[in-house]
């Protein structure tokens, strides 16, 4: 051992100074960027925002995914539900298992700016459908994704999207692969017209699709993905799919 090292120590001898304090300035640059790194990966962000219309159905997700339960889920929300807790689903689970931040944004249309403070900071934004009452809302739900799809916070950041469902459990409920369509072909409509305004007046939002296409949610920076859920029956495991595979356990 002793001789190794002396044969290290001759070789660092015969190097060139400057290539010694360029091989330390390198090995402190690759510790520094290491750390960094770490500690990045180990703030990633843990908030879930759930978003929609009113009456979608959003806060009996959030008591469902919190306590098993859709209790206190039956009135329109006028402030954001908002908590810090381990999905009800988990709790059985042994070690250690990283809490959910989520989110409950109202749906009511003088509420809906409150998104934008919540945006930034989150790691996937569920919205919900409801697929039982889904026709007559169809437009304003797409124009709500729309303004979603196109905000710089969730292109920029390429936060995932999950279209949830809801109210599957009941017959005449639509189905997933219909309310898909047709929210696709709504904001299609939507692109072509709001693409005639003036850069001007959307400076702050990015373009949806390509051009001479029509409009799939394939297209979109961000990954979009649609599946169902029953909030009133707890058939809630699409969702807590999605929540772990963007804020891991």
């Amino acid at each position: 051992m002793d001789q190794w090292i002396s044969q290290i120590e001759q070789w660092i001898r015969r190097q060139p100074v400057e290539q010694i304090y360029v091989a330390v300035a390198v090995l402190a640059l690759t510790v520094v960027l290491f750390v960094l790194f770490s500690l990045l990966k180990t703030s990633k962000s843990n908030t879930m925002v759930l978003a929609g219309l009113s009456g979608s159905g959003k806060t009996i997700l959030f008591y469902q995914l919190r306590d098993g339960s859709p209790h206190q889920g039956t009135v329109t929300s006028m402030e954001p539900n908002d908590g810090t807790f381990v999905l009800h689903s988990e709790l059985g689970k042994k070690g250690k298992i990283k809490p959910v931040h989520l989110v409950d944004v109202p749906g009511h249309s003088r509420l809906k700016p409150k998104l934008d403070e919540f945006l930034p900071n989150a790691a996937g934004l569920i919205f919900v459908v409801d697929a039982l009452d889904f026709l007559p809302n169809c437009r304003p739900a797409a124009e709500y994704l729309y303004d979603i799809l196109t905000k710089s916070s969730v292109v920029k950041k390429r936060i995932p999207v999950l279209i949830l469902c809801n109210k599957t459990d009941k017959v005449t409920a639509h189905s997933k692969e219909f309310i898909r369509k047709q929210l696709e072909k709504e904001i299609d409509k939507l692109r072509t017209s709001r693409n005639a305004i003036s850069t001007a007046d959307i400076s702050d939002e990015f373009m949806l699709g390509v051009p001479g296409e029509p409009f799939t949610f394939e297209q979109c920076r961000n990954k979009v993905t649609v599946a169902e859920a029953s909030g009133l029956t707890s058939e809630v495991s699409q969702v807590e799919q999605f929540i772990r595979e963007h804020v891991k356990p």
